[in-house]
């Protein structure tokens, strides 16, 4: 029993794979944050494009 344990202990087989499947989520996890925090930043920047062009627009009629 001791001597399985033993095995099980210090065998590293799949490790690599399960590491892999950690940096794989983290990676996932940080595009889905840059993304909505890009989104966010770009969608009031349009916004404000926006209404310059609206105000533009209506001070030249």
């Amino acid at each position: 029993m001791g001597r399985t344990l033993s095995q099980l202990w210090s065998d590293q087989s799949g490790q690599g794979m399960a590491e892999y499947g950690i940096l794989t989520a983290l990676i996932a996890i940080a595009a889905l944050v840059a993304v909505r925090t890009l989104g966010e930043t770009l969608r009031q920047k349009f916004q404000e494009l926006s209404e310059s062009l609206n105000s533009v627009r209506a001070t030249s009629n």
